[in-house]
């Protein structure tokens, strides 16, 4: 018999403190060679300003499923982000359950991000101001994991628009720009619309950890060149993958020269997993940098 869980399903048995650790084993499955996972497929459904994804996977040990996922940026009072997730059997590809996706996106993306901070930034309490760029809904999401990874003193936000409504809302500061929120931060949060770079290479501190997660089409950029090209960014998988995606030249072009003078690639193991790290927040849909300006 096939199972059926809608979000409120989801939302009672999904929480991070079981999340990021599944996350982590997932990721190091991913790097290391046991999980089959290609370039997902996006088709625009350009009469309505949306695109339509399709996100398979097959993992050894019995794994099978694909999201399916679509992204309308231009919605106004509903979410911009909908989707399902269908798991199969492997061995016979019988169904066995269909899920509401859109909240499992929305904490898998943040429960990667706080993986990600946990391996690679700063330690303890040297990580105690976290700065979040935009309101929405994984500036809340990422807040809730990474706190769980960091005992933050300070979280500062950034917003065009509802920047005083979430700080109210979640007990933060909100500051007047995107270069107060990251300025001296150790881990900084990018979670955009936006289309052109909203946060620059030059505001940040040697060593900041960036979770870059927007900007999720090849035309769109959360961060600017100087970012990407001096940075010592520490690569990890679906390195292919994202530069497959990609397809503005200036970026793959930034991507070779990291990847050909500064990147030191980490290795898939338990206590250090690989993560969906990118040279270059708009080529995949979770992004981190750590960032060591040169």
């Amino acid at each position: 018999m096939m199972d059926v869980l809608d979000e409120p399903a989801v939302q009672a048995r999904l929480h991070y403190q079981d999340l990021i650790p599944a996350i982590a084993q997932a990721l190091a499955a991913l790097s290391s060679g046991k999980v089959v996972q290609p370039v997902r497929a996006v088709l625009p459904v350009a009469a309505h300003h949306g695109f339509f994804a399709v996100m398979p996977a097959y993992a050894d040990g019995g794994a099978l499923g694909a999201k399916l996922v679509t992204f309308y940026p231009q919605n106004v009072g509903i979410h911009t982000h909908h989707a399902v997730i269908v798991l199969f059997k492997a061995e016979t590809g019988d169904p066995l359950a269909v899920m509401d996706g859109r909240l499992i996106t929305e904490m898998r993306t943040a429960a990667a991000s706080a993986v990600a901070t946990q391996r690679l930034a700063r330690a303890g309490g040297d990580a105690s101001v976290l700065a979040i760029l935009g309101s929405g809904v994984q500036a809340k999401s990422h807040l809730a994991a990474l706190r769980l990874v960091r005992s933050f003193t300070e979280v500062r936000v950034w917003s065009p628009r509802n920047a005083q409504a979430f700080a109210k809302q979640h007990r933060v500061k909100a500051v007047a720009s995107a270069a107060d929120a990251v300025g001296g931060a150790d881990v900084v949060v990018v979670a955009t619309s936006a289309t052109t770079p909203v946060l620059q290479g030059r505001w940040l501190s040697p060593g900041t950890h960036v979770n870059a997660i927007g900007a999720p089409r090849p035309e769109w950029r959360e961060r600017d060149d100087g970012l990407v090209t001096t940075a010592y960014s520490e690569l990890r998988d679906k390195e292919k993958l994202s530069i497959k995606e990609a397809k503005n030249k200036k970026f793959e072009r930034a991507q070779e020269m990291l990847k050909t003078n500064f990147v030191e690639p980490l290795e898939a193991t338990a206590s250090r997993p690989s993560d969906y790290v990118r040279l270059d927040g708009k080529l995949a849909s979770t992004n981190i940098m750590r960032v060591h300006m040169l």
